[in-house]
C-alpha cells in the first residue's frame, strides 16, 4: 500500500511537470502569434493614419455643387437591364436611375415645368478658381452654386462642358482658394488603394476607401467616350464630380456613376484624370471640345475574324468594316478588311481604346498607322478631320423624340452581341415614349432600325438626318428588326413649318 501510494504520488508529480511544460510551450508558441497580431494592428493603424492624412490634405479643395434649372418631366418607359434611361438630366428622378441604378418598367405621366436643384461634387484645380466636375451635373444649368469646406459660397461660371465624356469645367472668383493636385491615371494599377471624397445624399465631405477593381471599362452606356476606372470605394448619389485619389493624395479620376440595382454595391466608375486633363485644357481655352475624325467603321478582332483573315492567333487590333466616303481614311487609302494593329507608334489593343485615341487628337493632326492587308504590314498616313458631335446633327435627340416618339443609339459590338445583331447594321432603339404612335405600333427598346424610307442607316447621324427629311412630307417608313424577324412600321410625323 505504501509503495503504491508513492508510485501514485510520483505519477502525479510527473503529470504536473508535463502539464507545466505544455503550458510553457503553448505560451512560448503563442508569442509569435501575439506579435503578429500586434504587427497587423499596427499596420492597420498606419493605413488609417494614411487615409486620414489624405482626407485632411484633399478635403478642403473638394466642393459641394448645386445646379438649378427649370425642367419638364416627360412620360417615358424605363427598362431593367437596359443601360439608358432618359431624359439624361440630374434634375428629375430618372437622373438617379441613369447614373445610380436600373429599375423595373414603370410609367411617369406628363407634369408641368418646375424649378429643381441637382446636387453633386467637384474639386478646385487652380488658384484661379477652376473646378472639375461632371457635365451631367452642371450642363445646361441656369445657376450653379459652389460651397467650400470652410462654408464660403460662390456663384460659379460654367466655363465649358463636354457631354460626350461627361467632363465639365466651372469657375469661381475668390481669395485663398485651396487646390488639389492632379495625378497620372495611366500609372494606376488594378488592386491599388484609392479614396473617394464627395457629398453623397448631402453629407458633406464623406470619405470612402477601396481599391481599383479594373481599368478601361467601356460600353457602359453612360457617355459617348468611355474608359472608366472601376472601383469598390463607396460612391453614391451626390458623389458625382468628386475626386478619386491615390495614396499620394493626387486625383486619378472623376467619380461619375455606379452600377447596381439601387445604392452602392461596390461597382463605381470614374473618368481617368489623364482623359479629363486634355478635355479641361480645351474647355478652358475655347469653351468647347473638338475631336479628331478618321472615318472608318470597325469591329473588334475576334478569333473568328483572325481565322477568316488568316492572321496569327495572337494578333491584336481592329478590323475595318467600312470606309466613309471622302473621309481621311478613304483619302489615306484604308480599305475594308484592313486590320489596324498600330496607331501613332503604339499597339492597338481593342476598339474602344482605338476610338478614344483618335478622338483625343485635334483635327488636321497627321497620324501614322500600321495595317495588315492580306497578311502583309503596310504603313498608312492620314490627316484627321473634325468629328461632328451627334448633338449638332440636323435633328437632335429631343426633337426626334417629339417627332417620332423614340430615341436611338449607335450599334456597338457589345450591344450587337447582347441583342443578337452581329450580322446586321442599323441603330438600336434606346427609348420609346409610351404614349407615342411608335409605341402603339410595337416599337420597343432593344429593336434595331435598319432603314428609314428605304435608305440604310449605319449610325445615329444618318438616322436623325433621315427623320428630319421625312418630317418635310409628314410620313416615315422604318425597316425594323427585333432579333427574330424583320418588319415594316409606318409612322406619321408633324410636318416642319
Amino acid at each position: 500500500m505504501h509503495m503504491h501510494g508513492l508510485t501514485t504520488k510520483k505519477r502525479l508529480s510527473r503529470c504536473s511537470a508535463i502539464s507545466l511544460l505544455l503550458l510553457v510551450s503553448l505560451f512560448v508558441s503563442s508569442i509569435p502569434a501575439i506579435a503578429q497580431d500586434s504587427d497587423s494592428i499596427a499596420t492597420l493603424r498606419r493605413m488609417g493614419k494614411a487615409f486620414a492624412s489624405i482626407a485632411e490634405k484633399a478635403s478642403p479643395a473638394v466642393v459641394g455643387i448645386e445646379a438649378e434649372k427649370v425642367v419638364t418631366q416627360r412620360d417615358i418607359s424605363v427598362f431593367r437591364d437596359w443601360p439608358f434611361s432618359e431624359p439624361f438630366s440630374p434634375f428629375d428622378d430618372d437622373f438617379f436611375d441613369r447614373f445610380f441604378r436600373y429599375r423595373q418598367p414603370q410609367r411617369r405621366y406628363q407634369q408641368p415645368e418646375s424649378r429643381q436643384v441637382a446636387r453633386g461634387s467637384g474639386f478646385i484645380i487652380s488658384k484661379e478658381g477652376y473646378i472639375l466636375t461632371n457635365n451631367h451635373l452642371v450642363g445646361e444649368s441656369e445657376k450653379v452654386t459652389v460651397k467650400l469646406a470652410d462654408k464660403r459660397e460662390f456663384t460659379a461660371e460654367v466655363v465649358g462642358t463636354d457631354p460626350e465624356s461627361d467632363v465639365a469645367v466651372i469657375k469661381i472668383d475668390g481669395d485663398n482658394l485651396p487646390t488639389i493636385e492632379l495625378g497620372d491615371s495611366d500609372a494606376l494599377e488594378v488592386g491599388e488603394w484609392v479614396i473617394a471624397i464627395g457629398n453623397p445624399f448631402g453629407l458633406d465631405h464623406t470619405v470612402t476607401a477601396g481599391i481599383v477593381s479594373a481599368k478601361g471599362r467601356s460600353n457602359i452606356g453612360v457617355t459617348e467616350f468611355e474608359n472608366f476606372i472601376q472601383t469598390d470605394a463607396a460612391i453614391n448619389f451626390g458623389n458625382s464630380g468628386g475626386p478619386l485619389l491615390n495614396l499620394d493624395a493626387k486625383v486619378v479620376g472623376i467619380n461619375t456613376a455606379i452600377i447596381g440595382p439601387g445604392g452602392n454595391i461596390g461597382i463605381g466608375l470614374a473618368i481617368p484624370i489623364n482623359m479629363a486633363k486634355d478635355i479641361r485644357d480645351q474647355l478652358v481655352e475655347t469653351g468647347t471640345v473638338v475631336r479628331g475624325h478618321l472615318g472608318v467603321w470597325f469591329s473588334e478582332l475576334t478569333p473568328v475574324y483572325i481565322s477568316a483573315l488568316d492572321l496569327d492567333e495572337d494578333t491584336k487590333g481592329v478590323v475595318v468594316t467600312d470606309v466613309i466616303e471622302d473621309s481621311p481614311a478613304e483619302k489615306a487609302g484604308l480599305k475594308r478588311y484592313d486590320v489596324i494593329v498600330e496607331f501613332e507608334g503604339k499597339p492597338v489593343d481593342n476598339g474602344n481604346e482605338f476610338r478614344n485615341r483618335v478622338a483625343m487628337l485635334k483635327p488636321d493632326t497627321k497620324v501614322e498607322m500600321v495595317v495588315l492587308r492580306d497578311g502583309k504590314r503596310k504603313e498608312i498616313t492620314a490627316q484627321l478631320s473634325k468629328r461632328e458631335p451627334e448633338r449638332e446633327t440636323a435633328a437632335s435627340r429631343t426633337e426626334t423624340l417629339e417627332k417620332l416618339g423614340i430615341v436611338v443609339t449607335n450599334l456597338s459590338d457589345e450591344l450587337a452581341e447582347r441583342f443578337g445583331y452581329e450580322d446586321v447594321t442599323g441603330v438600336i432603339v434606346r427609348q420609346v415614349d409610351s404614349g407615342s404612335e411608335a409605341a402603339r405600333k410595337g416599337i420597343k427598346p432593344g429593336m434595331l432600325i435598319m432603314e428609314v424610307n428605304r435608305e440604310p442607316v449605319k449610325n445615329t447621324n444618318d438616322f436623325y438626318e433621315a427623320i428630319d427629311k421625312a418630317a418635310e412630307k409628314g410620313t416615315v417608313l422604318l425597316l425594323v428588326h427585333d432579333g427574330r424577324a424583320t418588319f415594316l412600321v409606318g409612322l406619321t410625323l408633324p410636318k416642319d413649318k
